[in-house]
């Protein structure tokens, strides 16, 4: 899958948490919820390394973070 697994795992639960879509909306959105998490794909260990990968870039942005996290992320993020 190209797109971001957590990414798409998260807007699936949020379309069937979301009381303004239709029944058939979130039984659709479930199914492939189900789906991921059966197969494996929303545990992989390419989702793990992406959620990695994000909290890194977060905490580059983090104004409440010290110098030192940042470099840290830094150097992570540029041995990816």
């Amino acid at each position: 899958m190209s797109a971001n697994v957590g990414n798409v795992a998260r807007g699936l639960k949020a379309a069937v948490s979301n009381p303004k879509n239709s029944e058939e909306a979130k039984d659709r959105a479930q199914q492939r919820l189900d789906e991921m998490e059966s197969s494996g794909e929303a545990h992989s260990e390419d989702a793990k390394m992406a959620q990695v990968k994000q909290g890194h870039k977060a905490n580059l942005n983090n104004p409440n973070t010290s110098e030192e996290s940042k470099q840290h992320s830094k150097q992570v993020l540029d041995q990816e």
